[in-house]
């Protein structure tokens, strides 16, 4: 039986890895949970998988909930300290990390280290760490299974296949909400405009990454170190209606593509089962409902956004860092109705030209570009160098 943690359970990717569990519960164990602040729904995921450990992240948590927790025979952690012994128990064989953003990279550091198998959803720790967080999972023969549709339909294509004769990977986007709107229609933007994906339901910040299109720059990153291709051989293709996750070129000109209905349990079934597949009881393609498919290229220039990643791990070092937590952010601004959607991509910019970069990062160099390009985008918006907009 496969003992699994899982960070991030009350979220998405958590809840529906949650799912694919309860389908085969006779192939897994649930050790751990994490939730950031939705303690009452980590609590029936506890009745129901009943883990060992939970760790709660947020603050100012009902504090009922520690009897409860413990009435069940749960061991409760909290904070950062307590995510990353979450994480690196040694009696779990898979970690998922389904994490959003920088609070993912100290826990799987040490999940690595412990030799412990990731299941991951959580991008950004790959942008912040690509080359620090591969290394050490070579170093320890830990397996690195990607959980985000596109990076699954990429590493289900190149099984059997040669590294070497890999030409091309090939990210589709469904384009996000606003792919039709002029750059004038950008600035005026609401959050619940950006918060409405048009195929996926995903948490704020993804659903924002979306919509400006920095999710497929992270992705196209990611990409990078998941597969070590280098990135001019990582291209982004707009793909509405979703059928298609991913594709890979060969040297020969062949294309593979993987294709399914818009479900992230496939992916996140896959991670957990691999090598084998096992069977899910969900929608399947049909194509004779299917019209067409249709692609179309990105545009860079009123979506810079994507942009802006190629050109960060071009730079390298920490560029890529302080790219992510700009990002971070500027979104959390937008959130709270401080800056208009638009802003959001100019403030990574001015981060990105702003910061020197140290190139051969160590894991202390990252976590300090990642405070600094914070705390740029803070004074950036309080002394109002970006367009600021009052609500």
């Amino acid at each position: 039986m496969k003992r699994i943690t899982i960070l991030g359970a009350t979220g998405s990717i958590g809840r529906n890895c949650l799912q694919v569990i309860k389908t085969y519960s006779g192939e897994f164990n649930v050790v751990g949970l994490s939730t950031h602040h939705r303690v009452d729904l980590l609590y029936e995921q506890c009745l129901q998988f009943k883990p060992e450990m939970v760790c709660i992240t947020g603050k100012d948590f009902p504090i009922e909930f520690f009897e409860k927790f413990k009435h069940l025979g749960i061991e409760i952690t909290t904070g950062k300290d307590g995510l990353i012994e979450l994480a690196s128990r040694s009696d779990i064989d898979m970690l998922v990390n389904g994490l959003v953003g920088s609070s993912g990279l100290l826990p799987t550091l040490a999940a690595i280290e412990q030799g412990i198998n990731i299941a991951l959803a959580n991008k950004e720790i790959l942008v912040m760490a690509g080359e620090i967080i591969t290394s050490l999972a070579e170093q320890k023969d830990v397996k690195i299974l990607p959980v985000d549709s596109e990076h699954s339909a990429i590493f289900q294509c190149i099984q059997g296949e040669n590294q070497s004769e890999i030409n091309r990977l090939i990210l589709t986007a469904s384009g996000g909400p606003f792919k039709k709107l002029s750059a004038e229609q950008l600035e005026n933007v609401t959050l619940e405009q950006a918060l409405k994906h048009p195929k996926w339901y995903m948490g704020n910040k993804i659903t924002i990454d979306s919509a400006t299109l920095m999710n497929k720059g992270l992705e196209v990153i990611e990409a990078h170190w998941l597969f070590r291709v280098p990135i001019s051989q990582i291209e982004v293709v707009i793909h509405p209606e979703s059928i298609i996750h991913s594709m890979v070129e060969f040297v020969d000109g062949a294309i593979k593509a993987q294709l399914g209905i818009p479900d992230m349990k496939i992916a996140i079934q896959y991670a957990l089962t691999y090598p084998h597949r096992k069977f899910i009881q969900n929608e399947r393609l049909t194509f004779n409902l299917i019209n067409k498919l249709t692609f179309e290229l990105p545009d860079f220039q009123l979506f810079p956004a994507c942009k802006l990643a190629y050109e960060s791990i071009k730079i390298g070092g920490t560029a890529p860092a302080v790219l992510n937590a700009a990002n971070e952010e500027a979104i959390k601004n937008f959130i709270q109705q401080k800056i208009k959607f638009n802003v959001i991509t100019k403030l990574v910019e001015k981060a990105l030209e702003q910061h020197q970069p140290v190139l051969n990062p160590d894991l202390d160099n990252i976590l300090a570009a990642d405070l600094w390009a914070r705390n740029f985008v803070k004074n950036a918006i309080e002394q109002n160098e970006v367009l600021v907009v009052e609500f």
